[in-house]
C-alpha cells in the first residue's frame, strides 16, 4: 500500500508533503506525489492550441515534481518516492482514481493558502473529497512542518456517545497501533451562545454542559469496560464557548494526528462529513485523518 499526496505548486504549500513523508516513514510505505494536470478535450483542434495546451500541462507537471523533489531532498529519512502527473478535468476524481490504482492507504492533502496559519482550510478539491472519498483522507494545516524522524507522537480520536463513534474508536485504535503511537480519546462540547434566553443566565448553560460532561465521562469509561480501548488509554474532554476554545482547552503535540469518522448518513464506505466533524476540522491545530463510514 502507498501513501499518496495530492500536490500542486502554490496551492497548499509543502504541508501535505511533510505530512505525507511523516506518514509514509511511520507506516513503512512508499510515497507517491501526484499532480493533476489539465486534460485535453477529446476532439482535436486544427489550430495550434492543442499543442500549446499539451505543453502547458507538461510544464505544470514538471514544476510540481521539481518543487516536490526540492522539498523532499531536505529530509534525512529514507522513503521510496515516486512522482506522477495525471491528466484530469476533475482534480478530486483524478486523485481518487490514482489513489485506487496505487492501492493507497491514505490520500494526503494540504490546506488552502487563503486560510489561517496552523489551521486547516478546505479548498474546492478537498471539499469534494470530504463528501465522496472511499479512501481515508489526511489533511495538513497550513504551514505544517514535520521532519518525520520521530514519526507520529500520538493519535487522538474524537469521540461522541453513540455506536458509530464507538466503532470509529476501535478503528482508530488500529491506526494508532499501525503508526506505533499511543492512543488518546477526546470528546468536545460547546456551550452555545443562544442555548437559553438571556433572562435565564449562563448558569443554566453551565449546568447543561456539566451534565453533558458527566455523561461523556461515563461513555468513555464504557469504552474500557467493553474492551474497545485499554484501561491505560488517556481520556480527555474539551469544552468552551466555541469549537476553537473547546479544542484548544486540551494539550496538543504539533505533529500528532486527530482522527475522526465521517457521518453514517452518507454513502456507505465513503467520507461524508457532518457539520460537527466539519467544525472540528476547521479548528484543529494538528493534522486530521478522516475515515470513511463503515
Amino acid at each position: 500500500m502507498t501513501v499518496v499526496v495530492g500536490h500542486l505548486p502554490h496551492k497548499g504549500g509543502r504541508g501535505s508533503l511533510d505530512l505525507g513523508l511523516q506518514l509514509a516513514h511511520t507506516l513503512g510505505r512508499p510515497l507517491a506525489v501526484v499532480t493533476v494536470v489539465p486534460r485535453q478535450w477529446a476532439t482535436p483542434s486544427l489550430a495550434r492550441v492543442d499543442g500549446e495546451f499539451a505543453e502547458y500541462a507538461r510544464q505544470v507537471g514538471e514544476r510540481a515534481e521539481a518543487q516536490a523533489r526540492e522539498y523532499l531532498s531536505e529530509t534525512t529519512v529514507e522513503v521510496e518516492v515516486r512522482y506522477e502527473a495525471v491528466p484530469g478535468r476533475s482534480s478530486s476524481a483524478a486523485l481518487v482514481e490514482t489513489a485506487r490504482r496505487l492501492d493507497a492507504a491514505l490520500l494526503v492533502l494540504g490546506s488552502s493558502t487563503d486560510g489561517a496559519e496552523g489551521r486547516i482550510t478546505v479548498g474546492a478539491t478537498t471539499g469534494k473529497l470530504l463528501h465522496s472519498s472511499p479512501i481515508p483522507l489526511a489533511l495538513a494545516p497550513r504551514g505544517y512542518r514535520s521532519d518525520a524522524v520521530d514519526g507520529v507522537p500520538r493519535v487522538t480520536c474524537a469521540f461522541s456517545d453513540n455506536d458509530a463513534s464507538v466503532r470509529v474508536v476501535s478503528r482508530v485504535a488500529e491506526v494508532a497501533r499501525g503508526v506505533h503511537a499511543p492512543l488518546r480519546v477526546a470528546s468536545f462540547g460547546v456551550r452555545g451562545a443562544t442555548m437559553y434566553p438571556p433572562e435565564i443566565g449562563l448558569s443554566a448553560e453551565d449546568s447543561v454542559l456539566a451534565g453533558w460532561r458527566d455523561q461523556v465521562v461515563a461513555a468513555q469509561q464504557r469504552l474500557v469496560e467493553r474492551g474497545v480501548v485499554d484501561a491505560d488509554v488517556e481520556r480527555v474532554i474539551g469544552t468552551g464557548a466555541g469549537w476553537g476554545e473547546a479544542l484548544s482547552s486540551i494539550d496538543w503535540h504539533p505533529t500528532e494526528l486527530l482522527a475522526l469518522g465521517s457521518s453514517t448518513v452518507g454513502p456507505a464506505a465513503r467520507v461524508f462529513l457532518g457539520s460537527r466533524a466539519a467544525k472540528i476540522i476547521r479548528h484543529a491545530p494538528v493534522p486530521v485523518v478522516v475515515l470513511p463510514a463503515g
